[in-house]
């Protein structure tokens, strides 16, 4: 057994004050006893402009908010999934990097988001990540104390395929960092994460940003832990703020001995 937070943020175009907000949910995720904390997609700056990204964005080693949650990490010995960061990777290159962080403060694994969220939703409403960012190629399954957690971002959702291979894999827990949309949360959110969750008997953890940001665009907020028969056990609204629950692994695997459909191609 192990406590999860996920914490849900509206964050901004500088990365200090986001680290600033981060800091303050990490340390109130660990007030209620969180062992593995979680935060959403795009943690540390909220913004699609690539001049602006290329100029204000560092390679992994150089992040300061990667380094300052790192410092928690290691001070309160903690599990901290960043949900993503905007990651330099060469002069004009940027990633959608999840980032998992050890107790010891050191990188554990990260994942680059595979699926690009290129959609027009109205003549209004349009989006093209491809502009900006590099889709990854590699799948992610990593070891935590309790188990496997396969590694995913926002519109990777959508693809239940990657999450079967999480799966298979052997992952008992399924992270999904995300900045969805109001208008497309408001139909396919829940639907989708509680899918995945049963599809796979995972357990899946799901910090979200949520509110009105500072350029306009609306995020759908309601951060949920999923258990693996698909019931929402914690969840939040809008705003910012934290949720906490007791994580048992085992119910992973005895779904999965009830009924063998991971065993099935």
């Amino acid at each position: 057994m192990f406590r999860v937070s996920c914490i849900q943020l509206k964050s901004n175009d500088s990365i200090q004050q986001n680290l600033n907000k981060t800091t303050k949910f990490i340390k109130k995720a660990i007030s209620q006893k969180a062992d593995l904390i979680l935060t959403p997609e795009i943690s540390s700056i909220f913004s699609l402009n690539k001049k602006k990204l290329l100029k204000i964005c560092k390679p992994m080693n150089q992040d300061i908010y990667l380094k300052g949650v790192m410092i928690l990490a290691k001070k309160y010995k903690k599990w901290i999934l960043i949900g993503s960061l905007i990651t330099k990777t060469g002069k004009k290159k940027l990633v959608n990097r999840s980032v998992l962080v050890n107790t010891k403060g050191k990188v554990h694994s990260y994942y680059d988001k595979i699926h690009m969220y290129d959609v027009t939703l109205s003549k209004k409403e349009k989006y093209y990540e491809s502009g900006t960012f590099s889709p990854g190629k590699k799948f992610c399954v990593t070891k935590l104390p309790w188990g496997k957690l396969g590694m995913s971002v926002c519109y990777d959702l959508r693809f239940p395929n990657l999450y079967r291979n999480l799966a298979q894999k052997g992952s008992l827990f399924l992270s999904v960092p995300s900045a969805f949309t109001e208008t497309t949360g408001k139909k396919h959110w829940h639907s989708l994460l509680k899918a995945r969750a049963i599809e796979n008997f995972c357990y899946v953890f799901a910090p979200a940003q949520g509110g009105t940001h500072y350029n306009g665009r609306k995020t759908y907020g309601h951060s949920l832990i999923i258990s693996p028969d698909g019931k929402i056990i914690k969840e939040m609204g809008k705003g910012e703020g934290v949720i906490t629950t007791t994580i048992d692994p085992n119910l992973s695997k005895k779904l999965r001995f009830k009924i063998p459909s991971l065993s099935v191609n």
